[in-house]
C-alpha cells in the first residue's frame, strides 16, 4: 500500500468510491514532440499521447472522416454474395423482409435497410420480435408467418449467428436468409444463404469492433455499389448514403462498441447528420429526450438511446424502428412520446429490480467475506426487459461480471450479463451452449444474453467459477486522471479542444480531469437523488457540478456533508442555457484533500 500511496495522484489512494487515483502515464518528451510538430497545445498533445496517437495518425485521429476510413465491403465474408443476392431482388422489385432485435443496435441496423429501400422508392417488412413473447433472435413462428405473407428472401440483423436450428428449418422451408450480424458464433456456422459477421472464424476483414448497424451499412454500401455496376442508377437518383449515419451513430454508441477506425468515422460525421435534423424521426427523439445539439456521445447514448430501448425492454418492441424510419412528423412525436412514457416506467422497474439484486448480491458477499469471481443472481418476477441495465450497475458497483436472470412460473431463465474489461463475457457463453451446459446464449466481450432452466443453474456456476477462478478479491481498483483542472480555466474553449479527441467512448474514454482543493458550496438534492453544487476553485473562479443519481452514494453524500476541502474527479460538460454557452463539470469521484 505504501508503494500505491506513493504512485496516487494527488495523494488519493482510495477515494469515496473506493478507487486509487492514478495520472495516465504519458511520457514528456513526447507530448513536446506533437506540441511542435502538430502546432497543437500541451493538453492537446497530452491527450493524444494517453491514446498513443503518434504524430503521423494524429491528422486522421482528429478529424476522422468516412472517405478515408471505411473499408472494402468485400472485406466481409459473405459480402458480395450478399449483396448480389439483394440486388437481384431490388431490380426484381422482390418483397423483402428485415427480423430485427429489440435493442438501439437492431432498431438503429433495421431502420438502415428501411430509409435505403425507401430512398429506392421500395418497401420492405420490418419485424421485431416481443422480447417476453418471442425472446431473442429468430423464431420459427415468425419466419412462417413471414412466408406466408409472400416473403422468400428474409435479412437478420443484430441477430441470427447463433439460431441453428431456426435457420435450419427455414432453410427446408425454402427461405433465403442473410444474416449481418456481430455477435460471437459457437457450435459451426448457421445454415443460412449468407452469413456477414466480423466474428466467424474464416473471416479476415479484421472489423470486429463494428456494432450489428456499421455491419448493415457496409452491406447497404455493398449493395448500392452492385447496383451502381449494373446501371440501376443510370435512369434514377442515386441515394447519398451520408443521410444514413445518423442511425449508424447511435447504434454504434448505444451498442458500447471500441470507437475506433471507421467507427470514429461513423459517430462523428453521424452526429453532424442529427444535428442537421433531416431524420423527422431522429429529431423527435431527441425533442422528447430534452438532448440538444451539438449531439455527441452522451447525448445519444445516455439520452435518447435509452428511449429506443424502453420500446422492447417495457413497451412495444417495434416502436425505435417505427419511429427512427417516420417521416410523418406528427407521427414522430407520438412515437416519441410513447417511448419517453416506457422509458420513465422502465426507470421504476429497474430501480425495485436493482433494489432487491444488490440486496441479493450483499448476502453473497457477507457468504465469501468479499465479492465472489462473478456475480449471478436469479429471482422469479424480475422484469426481463430491464435486466440488462441491472447487470450494468452491479458490475460498476462491484467491479465483477455480473449475471441477472430472471425467471418465469415455468422455471425458465432469461438472462443478461455484463462484464468487466478483463472478462470476454460473450466467448464464455458460447462455450457454455457449446458444453451444453444452457439451452441458448450469445454475446460480445462485454455484454451477453442466457437461456437456461433453473435446473441448470448449478452447473453453469460451477462452470463459471472453473473458468473465472479466483479474481483478486483485494483487488485496488483505479480511476484513471488526465490531469488537474482549475475552476477558472474550465471554459468552453477548453472544452472545445478536449472535443477535438473525440468522439468518447469504449476505446477511447472520455478526458477525467480533478477539480483540486474545491470548496462546495450550495450542495442541494434535484430531481431523482441527483447532487448539484458549486466548485469553488482555491485560485479564484468557480464551475458549476453535477453528481447524478448513478455516481456511487458516497460521493453523493461526501459532497452534500463535508466542508473540507475536496478534491473532485469527473468530466468537463457543454451547458447551454438560452443562448448562453458555459460549462459545468459532472462529478464521477471524490476524495477529502487532506486525506491527499
Amino acid at each position: 500500500m505504501a508503494n500505491q500511496s506513493a504512485d496516487a495522484a494527488f495523494g488519493v489512494s482510495r477515494s469515496a468510491s473506493g478507487q486509487l487515483w492514478r495520472l495516465r502515464d504519458v511520457n514528456p518528451r513526447e507530448i513536446l514532440y506533437l506540441t511542435q510538430r502538430l502546432g497543437v497545445s500541451e493538453l492537446l498533445a497530452r491527450l493524444l499521447v494517453a491514446r498513443q496517437i503518434s504524430a503521423d495518425a494524429a491528422p486522421q485521429f482528429l478529424e476522422p472522416r468516412l472517405r478515408d476510413l471505411l473499408p472494402d465491403p468485400s472485406s466481409l465474408t459473405d459480402m458480395d454474395k450478399a449483396a448480389a443476392r439483394l440486388a437481384d431482388a431490388v431490380e426484381a422489385g422482390e418483397a423483402v423482409a428485415v427480423f430485427g432485435d429489440y435493442d438501439v443496435d437492431g432498431a438503429t441496423s433495421s431502420a438502415v435497410l428501411a430509409r435505403y429501400w425507401k430512398m429506392l422508392g421500395q418497401n420492405l417488412r420490418v419485424h421485431i420480435p416481443d422480447r417476453q413473447k418471442e425472446g431473442y433472435g429468430p423464431n420459427t413462428a415468425a419466419f412462417k408467418q413471414l412466408q406466408s405473407d409472400g416473403y422468400q428472401l428474409i435479412i437478420t440483423v443484430d441477430c441470427g449467428t447463433m439460431a441453428h436450428d431456426v435457420l435450419q428449418q427455414a432453410k427446408a422451408d425454402g427461405l433465403q436468409v442473410i444474416v449481418a450480424d456481430h455477435h460471437q458464433t459457437g457450435g459451426g456456422l448457421p445454415p443460412c444463404y449468407a452469413l456477414i459477421n466480423p466474428r466467424r472464424p474464416d473471416d479476415t476483414s479484421q472489423l470486429g469492433h463494428l456494432a450489428a448497424v456499421g455491419v448493415t451499412f457496409m452491406l447497404v454500401v455493398a449493395v448500392n455499389r452492385a447496383l451502381r455496376q449494373r446501371g440501376f442508377f443510370d435512369t434514377r437518383d442515386e441515394p447519398q448514403l451520408t443521410q444514413l449515419l445518423d442511425l449508424v451513430s447511435l447504434g454504434t454508441v448505444c451498442d458500447v462498441v471500441p470507437l475506433e477506425g471507421v467507427n470514429r468515422a461513423f459517430v462523428r460525421q453521424g452526429s453532424m447528420v442529427i444535428d442537421q435534423g433531416g431524420n423527422i424521426g431522429m429529431a423527435a427523439l431527441a425533442r422528447s429526450a430534452g438532448a440538444t445539439p451539438p449531439f455527441g456521445t452522451y447525448e445519444l447514448g445516455f439520452q435518447m438511446g435509452p428511449r429506443v430501448n424502453a420500446g422492447g425492454r417495457v413497451g412495444q418492441a417495434d416502436l425505435g424502428v417505427r419511429l427512427l424510419s417516420c417521416e410523418d412528423p406528427e407521427e414522430a412525436a407520438g412515437l416519441a412520446a410513447r417511448l419517453n412514457d416506457f422509458n420513465a416506467e422502465r426507470r421504476n422497474i429497474e430501480a425495485q429490480v436493482l433494489s432487491e439484486a444488490t440486496a441479493l448480491a450483499e448476502e453473497k458477499i457477507a457468504q465469501h467475506n468479499a465479492p465472489p469471481p462473478y456475480l449471478l443472481l436469479a429471482r422469479k418476477g424480475w422484469h426481463p426487459g430491464v435486466i440488462g441495465i441491472v447487470a450494468g450497475r452491479l458490475k460498476d458497483k462491484y467491479h465483477r461480471p455480473s449475471f441477472i436472470i430472471a425467471l418465469d412460473d415455468d422455471g425458465i431463465g432469461k438472462g443478461s450479463a455484463r462484464s468487466v474489461s478483463s472478462v470476454d463475457i460473450g466467448r464464455l457463453v458460447a462455450t457454455a451452449v457449446d458444453r451444453q451446459l444452457i439451452e441458448a446464449g450469445g454475446g460480445h466481450a462485454m455484454a451477453a444474453g442466457v437461456t437456461l432452466s433453473e435446473n441448470q443453474i448449478p452447473a453453469f456456476e460451477v462452470f463459471l467459477t472453473e473458468q473465472l477462478g479466483t479474481m483478486a478479491r483485494d483487488e485496488t481498483r483505479e480511476l484513471k486522471i488526465e490531469a488537474s483542472l482549475t475552476a477558472i480555466a474550465a471554459s468552453r474553449a477548453l472544452l472545445e479542444e478536449v472535443q477535438q479527441v473525440g468522439p468518447f467512448g469504449a476505446g477511447n474514454p472520455e478526458p477525467r480531469f480533478v477539480v483540486v482543493n474545491a470548496r462546495i458550496v450550495k450542495p442541494s438534492i434535484v430531481g431523482d437523488g441527483h447532487v448539484r453544487c458549486i466548485l469553488a476553485g482555491e485560485g479564484g473562479g468557480s464551475l458549476k457540478a453535477m453528481a447524478f443519481a448513478s455516481v456511487p452514494e458516497e460521493v453523493r453524500q461526501l459532497i452534500l456533508t463535508t466542508r473540507e476541502p475536496l478534491h473532485i474527479a469527473g468530466f468537463l460538460r457543454a451547458d447551454d442555457w438560452n443562448g448562453r454557452r458555459d460549462v459545468q463539470f459532472m462529478v464521477h469521484d471524490a476524495a477529502v484533500a487532506r486525506s491527499a
